[in-house]
């Protein structure tokens, strides 16, 4: 097999948009509490949002080479997904690499490292989630994978599965997954709703998650 895959099965764009204004959390818990990605990996600030696809990406240590390379592969709406093999202590994904990544309608990034010149790439709007930033810079001289499968905050991440991510984390759902999801998350959002209308009336969340039962199953007293 290549290292390098050009083209992979994609969702489609509308069962992917599908998921747009859903948390991350949301869709975790209506995924069977799958999917859910080392919490060290953050978004770059507050309010930043990516929803798309993976292409996967599997860097060399301190060597950004492949991120280059998955620019010039990567479709519009596609979200670039990239470990670094243990080694997040380098600036992968810099301003000019984000000026490209816009130009070229990438849907955001998504590292298992770091990255540089936060500020400017959060004033252009480019989304991207990090372990952190660095200013160290990198090479470009060695080999690496696109889309293969990679470990990815602790989850494997096959090209085409969904990634989804704000403020509270992200979370991947499997390509073969995504449809199944949307159900599930649609029937955990209409929940939602009917428990807010409860709560907001006064019932307790003690009352509404029978949780006065559990109390009492563990044995515990009350004065």
């Amino acid at each position: 097999m290549s290292d390098i895959i050009s083209d992979f099965k994609r969702p489609s764009s509308e069962l992917i948009t599908s998921f747009a204004g859903i948390g991350s959390a949301t869709i975790y818990e209506a995924a069977g509490r799958i999917g859910s990605v080392d919490p060290l990996i953050k978004p770059l600030g507050p309010g930043v949002k990516i929803l798309g696809p993976a292409l996967t990406v599997r860097c060399f240590p301190n060597d950004n080479l492949m991120l280059h390379k998955a620019l010039q592969l990567a479709k519009p709406g596609d979200i670039i997904v990239a470990s670094t093999d243990h080694y997040p202590n380098a600036g992968y994904f810099g301003d000019l690499m984000a000026t490209s990544a816009l130009a070229l309608k990438v849907g955001g990034l998504a590292i298992d490292g770091g990255v540089r010149d936060s500020e400017e790439i959060m004033e252009m709007g480019f989304p991207i989630f990090s372990r952190g930033t660095c200013i160290r810079g990198t090479v470009k001289r060695n080999r690496g994978l696109i889309n293969h499968s990679i470990i990815f905050g602790g989850i494997v991440v096959n090209p085409g599965d969904m990634i989804a991510g704000d403020n509270d984390g992200i979370v991947i759902i499997p390509q073969d997954r995504i449809e199944a999801v949307l159900e599930s998350t649609k029937k955990r959002l209409e929940n939602e709703v009917k428990k807010a209308e409860l709560l907001s009336s006064g019932k307790t969340s003690m009352e509404l998650n029978k949780l006065d039962a559990v109390i009492k199953s563990l044995g515990m007293t009350e004065e």
